[in-house]
């Protein structure tokens, strides 16, 4: 009996154990960092996406720890924009923000952007290089810090040469908001690249890349989780790099677009004024009788385009490099973001500035441990919105609910295989004068609505693409295809009016 006594008050006392072990909170999980690269002007020229020049072999690695997205687009093909709309998840046709010079927290001063929410949540947020877009009358987001942000700038030059003994060239007087009295036309034009025989610190990348190992080395000391944003500058003009990058490439290997000129039919606004940024380094013209830019200058345009990205290409690696020393990469949410794409002669002209596939297709790669599979892809669209829900899912945290509006969706059942897509097309916009050109991209055809915000439906002009039959976007189909037309009507349709 004593014996049976004995192994009941056992049989009790675990029991009990049980119990309290189910009443017991459970530990909270070691929340993850994230290390969030942005690269400015960078299209998906690169080599993990197929590209037959690109040197990138720190980037194509990363992409190798994750998930590249294929169909990735930019909600707005400019700088400024862009960057608010990965910041805040608003999309300039909710915001009715489109130009370089008008600060986000003007239409919503009370935003609570991507690394505000972070911070919200025991996170230490630090920015480095260019996040926000600082220049053009605008400044940055002190709010979106845990510690003071370091800025750097795209224009800068190693060599006087290349600013031809001015104290100030047009398009740093923009990027420092110096801007004179009768505006920039007074002031003589920067080189359009730089073959530095210098090393990598010279120029700002360089420089991001070092404080970017210093403050991860910090981070690994302390016990809250980082949100580290590196904004790389580069390949955004001027193309100046250190000579080593540019002897990378065979510069005569590089093909010319055949595709030289607008679409066909399409709206005479619809496409960019030439001159626009480029035409503010010499020897690039900057005029309509200078015009058409000559081979020779083209094809060193294209090469300095691809020896400054592989430069930017290296300072990642340097960050990866230190991230894996340190032991932190098995914990470390890694995301590469290019702001929008590019024209490299294109249509006729350079930089960004349309509604057109070369402008709005972006690279965006993610790699989530223990979420993606490593070396996958996906042919889901993402838009740039997509990502301040999809990093908050991916921490764990609640999903952001403004109080600015929230245009994306999170892409973590694409992440995680639960879903192939979440998204049937993107959507886009760009102005022009009192139009704004709202678009949808589906995985064949992109339309373009042309209307001012408020204006009758009937005032419209439209733009239609098809790119199973022609991926250079040669001819404006929108009068040859009146039933894809109207299909296409009635899914941008569904978003609201453009804001303005």
């Amino acid at each position: 009996m004593h014996v049976l006594k004995t192994r009941i008050l056992i049989l009790v006392a675990l029991l009990l154990l049980v119990c309290l072990a189910d009443e017991t909170p459970a530990q909270p999980t070691e929340r993850p960092n994230v290390l969030l690269i942005l690269v400015d002007d960078l299209k998906p020229a690169l080599g993990v996406y197929g590209d037959p020049y690109a040197v990138t072999p720190n980037i194509d690695a990363l992409a190798n720890r994750g998930m590249r997205f294929d169909r990735a687009y930019c909600n707005q093909a400019v700088c400024a924009p862009s960057r608010n709309h990965l910041m805040t998840s608003t999309r300039s046709t909710s915001s009715g923000i489109y130009d370089l010079g008008r600060n986000f927290r003007s239409a919503h001063p009370n935003a609570v952007t991507l690394t505000q929410h972070f911070m919200a949540h025991g996170y230490r947020a630090e920015g480095i290089g260019k996040v926000f877009h600082i220049g053009h009358g605008n400044v940055g987001d002190d709010a979106s810090w845990s510690v003071p942000f370091l800025s750097e700038s795209p224009i800068e030059y190693a060599m006087v040469d290349s600013k031809r003994g001015a104290e100030l060239t047009r398009e740093e007087a923009y990027f420092s908001n110096q801007m004179p009295p009768g505006g920039v036309g007074g002031l003589p034009r920067g080189a359009a690249w730089e073959v530095g025989e210098v090393g990598d610190d010279a120029y700002a990348d360089g420089r991001i890349a070092r404080e970017g190992v210093r403050r991860l080395q910090a981070a690994s000391e302390r016990d809250e989780p980082f949100f580290l944003v590196l904004g790389f500058t580069k390949p955004h003009l001027p193309f100046c790099a250190p000579e080593q990058y540019w002897e990378l490439y065979d510069r005569d290997a590089f093909e010319l677009t055949q595709v030289n000129r607008p679409p066909a039919g399409a709206p005479r606004y619809a496409p960019k004024n030439v001159f626009i940024e480029i035409g503010n380094f010499f020897p690039c013209p900057d005029r309509p009788e200078e015009l058409p830019f000559d081979r020779e200058l083209q094809r060193t345009l294209i090469h300095g385009y691809y020896a400054a990205m592989s430069y930017m290409d290296a300072q990642v690696g340097h960050v990866l490099e230190e991230l894996d020393r340190l032991g932190l990469e098995d914990n470390t949410i890694v995301v590469l973001w290019g702001d929008h794409g590019y024209h490299l002669g294109h249509h006729g002209t350079w930089t960004k500035h349309t509604n057109y596939e070369q402008d709005n297709r972006i690279p965006i790669l993610i790699a989530a441990p223990g979420v993606t599979e490593p070396g996958t892809h996906t042919e889901a669209f993402i838009e740039t919105v997509d990502l301040y829900p999809t990093l908050a899912e991916l921490a764990g945290l609640p999903a952001p609910a403004g109080p600015q509006p929230i245009d994306g969706l999170s892409q973590v059942p694409v992440l995680n295989g639960e879903a192939d897509a979440l998204r049937d097309h993107a959507y886009h916009a760009y102005p022009r004068g009192p139009r704004i050109g709202r678009a949808i991209r589906t995985a064949r055809y992109r339309l373009v609505e042309w209307k001012e915000p408020g204006a009758s439906p009937d005032t419209a002009e439209y733009e239609l693409y098809d790119y199973h039959a022609d991926p250079d976007e040669t001819r404006n189909l929108a009068a040859e295809r009146p039933a894809v037309l109207e299909e296409l009507k009635a899914i941008l349709a569904g978003y609201p009016e453009a804001r303005r």
